[in-house]
């Protein structure tokens, strides 16, 4: 029995240490980073590349970024055995450990921290990467991790203020009632009575416009009629210009002679019948 109490707290004890320990997240990894042994700062000037020789580097290995809860862990580790040579610590509220040049985006100055005899002891050493893209890809990996840390301490902080905000409470104590006031029966029915009219009348509206016939486009005219000969000579000498000097056609003109011609045969008989005497009377003489 004892056993197995201990066994059940040992297992106990393994789930909460489990539980309590954050987990470890890769933000960055390079398999090429290159290590310098930099002179110390003489003044308060800002780092240089050139002072130092980086074509000699003094290590080269992989370079990794790790973000454990609120810590940032910058490690330098050998490409092949994994073994450490360096790491830094990114922490809220500490000095940052990296810090750029002022001549070059590839190289940075690096503060490592290591136990030694119980005491931490620091150091500054320069790496630099092969290509720009890995080294914008290492500042943003930090910066993901101090964003991360800024959003923590904000939900902390509104956690904080909600949880000790005083909060209204609205029960009721004991002897305390509550009064509704509710409106006439009537007035609610005549206003549904109105609504449900409103309602019906809108509804016979969208019918009609529903049942509207459509408006239909009238059929094209019939075509025109073939034209008559006469109607279409009166057409041609209406549709003529008209001249100073009249002109006739040649039926016009051959009417206008059958007339002339006519004029004068009667008033050639006319004539003749003025030159012969009257012979009636006399016929009439000689039958009596």
């Amino acid at each position: 029995m004892e056993k197995e109490e201990s066994r059940s707290k040992d297992q106990q004890s393994s789930e909460d240490t489990d539980e309590a320990e954050p987990i470890e997240l890769v933000l960055f990894q390079v398999s090429e980073c290159y290590v310098y042994l930099i002179p110390p700062r003489k003044s308060a000037a800002s780092y240089r590349a050139d002072e130092w020789n980086v074509n000699k580097w003094a290590w080269e290995g992989a370079l990794k970024v790790i973000s454990k809860g609120e810590e940032c862990i910058i490690k330098l580790e050998d490409k092949t055995t994994g073994d450490l040579y360096a790491r830094a610590f990114l922490r809220n509220g500490e000095p940052h450990p990296v810090e750029p040049v002022i001549d070059s985006s590839r190289y940075f100055v690096l503060r490592i921290e290591e136990n030694i005899g119980g005491r931490m002891r620091h150091a500054f050493i320069g790496i630099g990467f092969r290509e720009r893209t890995e080294a914008y890809d290492f500042q943003a990996a930090l910066h993901d991790h101090m964003k991360y840390l800024d959003k923590k301490k904000t939900a902390e902080e509104m956690e904080q203020h909600y949880q000790h905000k005083s909060s209204v409470d609205y029960s009721l104590k004991e002897g305390e009632t509550l009064k509704l006031q509710l409106k006439n029966q009537s007035s609610g029915s005549f206003k549904s009575k109105h609504l449900e009219q409103s309602l019906t009348n809108l509804s016979l509206e969208e019918k009609a416009n529903k049942e509207e016939p459509v408006a239909c486009l009238r059929p094209p005219p019939p075509p025109p009629a073939p034209l008559s000969p006469v109607t279409s000579v009166h057409e041609s000498t209406a549709d003529m210009p008209l001249d100073s000097s009249p002109r006739q056609l040649p039926e016009h003109n051959a009417l206008s002679s059958n007339k002339e011609e006519l004029g004068q045969s009667n008033s050639n008989d006319d004539q003749v019948a003025q030159e012969v005497p009257d012979d009636d009377f006399g016929d009439f003489q000689t039958a009596g």
